[in-house]
């Protein structure tokens, strides 16, 4: 780490070879497409070698660098993410379902069906559910209502249900 901190750029590049695939992966689920995840990828790694003399603990590295990339995909669907907003009275109407249908269904076929959802869907959904954000952060981080955070979320998880039944339903 230490080597990395002064530029070394071998050792830039071990840590980019330890880290890219599981920070591709977050930036292709909150993105939903290659190119744009792979942009924000190198803006990640990017910033976090410019900044890694703030780190304190090398071994936080990791969970240092995922919330980089986090908000590095925040700071994206900021400008490419148009929202609509959600009139109050239609959260009264949505109810949190307790079944949990998708334990049964293969994680390639989830993780295509996220990546296809609409862009605010997909970003509140991953942010909620993978990240583990508040709907309260969600609305502070995107610039968003909180009843429009649950909204998307609430969208994501209906259509999330109807694409994988019919993918069960096509393919078994």
């Amino acid at each position: 780490m230490r080597r990395a901190c002064k530029g070394d750029t071998e050792a830039q590049a071990w840590l980019y070879q330890q880290y890219s695939k599981s920070m591709f992966n977050i930036c292709t689920r909150m993105t939903g497409n290659r190119n744009d995840a792979e942009d924000l990828l190198q803006d990640a790694f990017l910033l976090a070698f410019r900044n890694l003399g703030q780190l304190k603990d090398p071994l936080q590295f990791g969970g240092w660098l995922k919330r980089i990339v986090v908000n590095e995909c925040i700071r994206f669907g900021k400008k490419t993410i148009r929202w609509n907003e959600w009139e109050e009275g239609k959260n009264d109407m949505i109810a949190e379902e307790v079944t949990e249908w998708w334990k049964t269904v293969s994680f390639e076929i989830i993780h295509q069906e996220i990546r296809a959802l609409p862009d605010g869907c997909r970003q509140v959904f991953n942010l909620f559910v993978v990240e583990d954000f508040s709907h309260k952060d969600i609305a502070e981080q995107l610039g968003i209502s909180e009843s429009t955070s649950k909204s998307q979320y609430h969208r994501a998880r209906q259509l999330l249900k109807e694409r994988i039944t019919r993918q069960i339903q096509i393919h078994g």
